[in-house]
């Protein structure tokens, strides 16, 4: 950040770190012996989008990129904004290796591109508990954090959730400052 950033209060907004997706997979295996959880077969990328022809045209790139890859593993993609204006791309697919491959396509491509600061979060969602268990990962900080929702409005399972910290911080990139747990309501997984 040079002088003249200090003085016109710019600062350049971090790269995502998108290469600690990866360890969702090696996670799977604990997972599913010891907690219980399964995956549901749907993981999403959602980001901020831009009003620029620019960052239409990384969409549709990122759009066909991410289709290819998904019929090449015999899944399925599409395309959602929610209520707040936020985009997800929605991967179906059976194998959570070819879902964290296809987040990892879209994160890696925004960024190739130069909107990797647009990136938020990829939620992942697993079966097996009392309710839906997301595993959610921040670009920004490339760590993990689990998110259960009870469906009460918006009301969260924490004790669930800080006993999946528990087990699995040793296997995956957990965020270790509780207020970055971003729940996802609504969301369209």
């Amino acid at each position: 950040m040079g002088i003249r950033d200090v003085l016109f209060g710019r600062k350049k907004l971090s790269e995502p770190k998108s290469d600690r997706l990866f360890a969702l997979t090696t996670a799977a295996v604990t997972l599913e012996t010891e907690v219980g959880l399964t995956p549901a077969g749907v993981a999403a990328v959602t980001f901020k989008p831009l009003s620029t022809g620019d960052f239409a045209r990384v969409g549709n790139d990122i759009d066909q990129l991410v289709k290819a890859a998904a019929r090449s593993a015999g899944g399925d993609v599409e395309r959602k904004t929610d209520t707040y204006g936020y985009e997800w791309v929605i991967v179906t697919d059976d194998q959570l290796e070819d879902q964290v491959a296809a987040v990892y396509a879209v994160a890696s491509e925004m960024t190739a591109q130069g909107f990797g600061a647009q990136l938020l979060a990829a939620p992942f969602r697993f079966n097996g508990g009392t309710h839906p268990t997301y595993w959610i990962y921040g670009f920004k900080r490339g760590t993990f954090w689990p998110f259960i929702p009870t469906g009460n409005g918006q009301t969260r399972d924490n004790a669930a959730e800080l006993e999946l910290k528990a087990k699995l911080e040793k296997e995956l990139p957990v965020e270790q400052d509780l207020t970055r747990w971003l729940g996802l309501f609504d969301a369209p997984i």
